[in-house]
């Protein structure tokens, strides 16, 4: 088993301040696009929506990657970031608290446009709905990624929604595979899957080692919503080394080579939001898989993360919670 400690991750995507608010099936009718998904706005659209929510707003670091990274960084895992702060007080709050939390924070950029935000709309059943306004994120381009800022880093961690963003997502896959980094991508949203469907799978095979996707979006893989997340996995690993299809409460299928096993869910008391469930899967998933353990563990690992996430508001676990998810996880 490797159980070296220095193996730095970075993640990449947008740094993004969520604003979690709970509503009610009333009001999220009344708000455009999908439940469940992720649809950018604009910032005076998202200021006129954060207008209308009832209630108060809880603030959070956010954004797929960045969660998955501040995971990671609480597990004692080295862990960076590239990506584009703004020039406000949102993007300071950012980079404070993923250093507070033991990120690397040398490798984030800086944009002159306010930071980016999301508002997280989580109805009683604890599903989120986001809607983002990128803002500085939005600016980075690729020609301000290079090797160098892959350097000393062995995984490269993606968010799907650079997806969006043709150009940028392959020069960042080009970049982190000139500086040695295995990559993991998560798909993110079933609305990336549908925009990247013409290039995803070549993407797939030539550029990625481990993909993440929840049943949505592998669904919207296949193009079919009935189809087996176990044959999913299997069908996304034979483009790259590792596929992992999370089903929620059902557990996850994981898939390699040709194995593919079953990771349980782990039992909670009760849903109280998904905000980053997937990416706190993808955290403890990637610290087990990184040691080079079975995929069995790596799907316990994920599911230990997963559960906990689910049963707080936002990302953001008490220092207890941590310390008893250290004591489980142990190498």
């Amino acid at each position: 088993m490797n159980t070296h400690p220095n193996r730095l991750v970075v993640g990449v995507g947008s740094p993004i301040v969520d604003s979690i608010a709970h509503v009610d099936a009333s009001f999220l009718a009344s708000v455009a696009g999908a439940k469940g998904g992720m649809t950018l706005v604009s910032s005076a659209e998202l200021a006129a929506l954060v207008q209308r929510v009832p209630g108060e707003l809880r603030q959070s670091p956010g954004g797929s990657a960045g969660n998955t990274c501040f995971a990671l960084a609480r597990l004692g895992h080295p862990t960076t970031f590239v990506g584009k702060l703004g020039n406000d007080e949102a993007a300071d709050f950012y980079a404070e608290t993923f250093a507070a939390n033991g990120g690397e924070t040398r490798r984030f950029k800086r944009g002159d446009i306010p930071n980016g935000r999301c508002l997280s709309l989580v109805t009683p059943d604890g599903q989120r709905t986001l809607r983002t306004d990128l803002g500085a994120a939005m600016t980075l381009s690729p020609g301000e990624i290079s090797a160098e800022d892959f350097a000393g880093c062995s995984h490269a961690h993606i968010e799907g929604y650079l997806l969006f963003n043709d150009r940028l997502l392959f020069r960042v896959l080009d970049a982190a595979k000139t500086a040695g980094c295995t990559v993991s991508l998560d798909l993110a949203s079933f609305e990336v899957v549908e925009a990247a469907k013409g290039f995803l799978p070549s993407l797939l095979k030539d550029s990625v080692d481990v993909v993440f996707a929840n049943e949505e979006e592998a669904a919207a893989y296949v193009g079919d919503p009935a189809a087996e997340p176990r044959m999913i996995a299997r069908e996304l690993a034979q483009l790259c080394q590792t596929a992992a299809v999370k089903v929620g409460a059902q557990g996850a299928w994981i898939a390699s080579g040709g194995e593919c096993v079953h990771a349980p869910a782990q039992s909670v008391k009760q849903v109280v939001d998904t905000t980053g469930a997937g990416d706190f899967w993808a955290a403890g998933f990637l610290y087990a898989w990184m040691r080079q353990c079975r995929l069995e563990e790596c799907g316990f690992f994920g599911a230990l993360l997963g559960a906990a996430v689910v049963q707080v508001d936002g990302t953001t676990l008490e220092d207890d919670t941590w310390e008893r998810l250290q004591q489980r996880i142990v190498m």
